[in-house]
């Protein structure tokens, strides 16, 4: 049972409960504070802000219960962004934003993503095209450069996330004595 699932039945914490909380807080403070203070010195301050909640939404979505589903949910996240960014760098390098452009791209990920057999990972890659598009609509100039960065904060993000869920399962292991999942 995940702790999610004991949470919701009304069952108490346990120490793992409360370090796997801890973990995850800590990772996603590190991933913002690391994509913002990288980016801060070259791009303007909203894109520095917006790359510290992308970085942290990576980390969240790749914050799993086990080490192999943080593992696992990463590469996930990496393939759904990979599709995203190559789509939407190669529609910004040609044309400015409209909607029937992010209409267009939102269909060409899906079918991209089921003819890699990654059907799961449809919503990501649409999630994830929608932010960059939108974000290139509100700052049109250099729109191009939106996929580039929302891939580096992805990236820092999913980095992060999974080595903080591993470093916390150790850590966790070293001061309980009883293995983390």
């Amino acid at each position: 049972m995940t702790t999610a699932q004991a949470i919701g039945k009304g069952e108490k914490s346990s120490a793992w409960d409360f370090f796997y909380a801890l973990d995850m807080a800590v990772a996603c403070f590190v991933s913002y504070w690391v994509t913002t203070h990288v980016l801060s010195p070259f791009v303007a301050e909203p894109d520095a802000l917006l790359g510290g909640m992308w970085a942290t939404v990576a980390t969240v979505f790749v914050f799993r219960e086990t080490r192999t589903g943080s593992l696992a949910a990463g590469i996930s996240r990496l393939i759904a962004t990979g599709v995203s960014f190559a789509l939407c760098l190669a529609y910004l390098l040609v044309l400015p934003f409209h909607p029937a452009g992010l209409a267009v791209l939102l269909g060409a990920g899906t079918l991209i993503v089921m003819a890699l057999g990654r059907r799961d990972d449809i919503v990501t890659t649409g999630i994830t095209t929608v932010v960059v598009m939108v974000v290139a609509a509100i700052s049109p100039r250099d729109a191009w450069h939106q996929p580039l960065l929302r891939l580096a904060d992805t990236v820092v993000g999913i980095a992060i996330g999974v080595a903080g869920k591993w470093i916390g399962s150790f850590l966790y292991f070293w001061c309980v004595g009883k293995p983390a999942r």
